[in-house]
């Protein structure tokens, strides 16, 4: 049966509520250790799966060694002393006793597990290397670590405790759907699943995850949308005799290239800007440009995906067929052009997250 949820991801940065420059620095020291013996533990987990998974490829042990995992409590030919899913926490929770919280090591634990198991077969082929795991990966927590969520009148912002540690969130100028999925959660109406926490560049991140109800529209499966994607017109779509080109040329690739080509202008005059402050102030003038083209991008894909499943809404579309698709990877691979300024990758991504949202289903051929 089809689940009637779906989960989302949101990026929401924190500030420590603490009055003192102590206090803030003890928790600072804290919270990246806590990252560090994520990222150690994760890399652990990862390695010692793959060694368990592969044991009985190891031809070159002796034939009285025993291959099966297995808890030899249960089974005579077993060599595990735990069952397979708790040796790895066993493993991480002896390593970093009393340096990080146990729920970090379940939630991780769990999440490779299950990443591990998903991606087994393409490990063993050769075609995805195992995961590596990095500083600045952060680390998971349950939501029983999360406490006291609510918004403070005082402070005009949300404020919740994990892990004893007070944060406040900083939303700014919000123009997505924050305050209103975290006020969904204290009323109960939206839930929330396990998250993570970063720390990159001396800021602070939440990543919550919300489980929320699909859209409800009245659609008809028999009524197919027919869409394609192209660097002409980034997307075009057909519903028997309704038909709609979303994007143009000019827009997306212009644009695009006209922000690549200021750019690498201004990378060109660098070197006779003034300076002062070592590289700091030689690059002022090129840190303006620093993800802009990716943010622009990121927002025009956004819309065009809205605006196709907008129109497949519209008329009651509950399939959506994008054609030619494996046509249209061949010929980026092969285009370096295409492949590096069309971002149909990321379209295709964005256009099945809210089909999926609004309950349709996208077929690819």
């Amino acid at each position: 049966m089809e689940k009637a949820t779906i989960k989302l991801s949101r990026k929401i940065q924190l500030n420590i509520d603490l009055p003192t420059t102590e206090e803030r620095k003890e928790v600072w020291e804290k919270l990246y250790r806590w990252q560090n013996r994520c990222m150690r533990a994760g890399n652990l987990i990862i390695s010692h799966l793959y060694v368990l998974a592969m044991m009985k490829d190891f031809f070159y042990l002796s034939e009285s060694v025993k291959y099966k995992l297995a808890d030899e409590k249960k089974d005579p030919s077993g060599i595990l002393q735990f069952s397979h899913s708790t040796c790895t926490y066993r493993l991480v929770s002896k390593r970093f006793k009393g340096e990080i919280p146990t729920n970090v090591l379940s939630c991780l634990n769990y999440e490779l597990i299950e990443r591990f198991n998903r991606n087994f077969t393409e490990y063993v082929t050769g075609n995805r290397s195992l995961d590596n795991f990095k500083p600045n990966t952060g680390f998971l927590f349950g939501v029983q670590s999360l406490r006291r969520l609510q918004y403070n009148e005082k402070k005009k912002t949300f404020c919740f405790r994990l892990f004893k540690i007070p944060f406040r969130a900083y939303l700014g100028r919000d123009f997505t759907d924050k305050r209103a999925l975290l006020q969904q959660v204290i009323d109960g109406k939206v839930k929330l699943c396990s998250s993570r926490v970063k720390l990159d560049k001396g800021k602070i991140f939440w990543i919550p995850v919300f489980e929320i109800p699909k859209e409800v529209h009245s659609l008809n499966p028999a009524t197919v949308a027919e869409a394609s994607l192209s660097l002409e017109h980034p997307i075009s779509v057909k519903i028997g005799k309704n038909s709609l080109q979303i994007g143009n040329k000019e827009e997306f690739l212009h644009r695009r290239l006209a922000i690549q080509a200021a750019h690498s202008r201004t990378k060109a005059a660098v070197t006779y800007n003034r300076g002062g402050n070592g590289k700091k102030r030689k690059l002022k003038a090129l840190d303006r440009f620093k993800d802009m083209e990716s943010n622009y991008i990121a927002n025009r894909l956004h819309e065009y995906s809205r605006r196709l499943i907008d129109f497949c809404v519209k008329h009651q579309s509950g399939t959506l067929v994008l054609l030619d698709m494996q046509e249209n990877t061949e010929i980026a691979r092969e285009e370096q052009f295409i492949l590096r300024n069309w971002s149909y990758y990321e379209l295709m991504t964005k256009i099945k997250y809210k089909a999926e949202k609004a309950g349709i289903e996208v077929i690819t051929t």
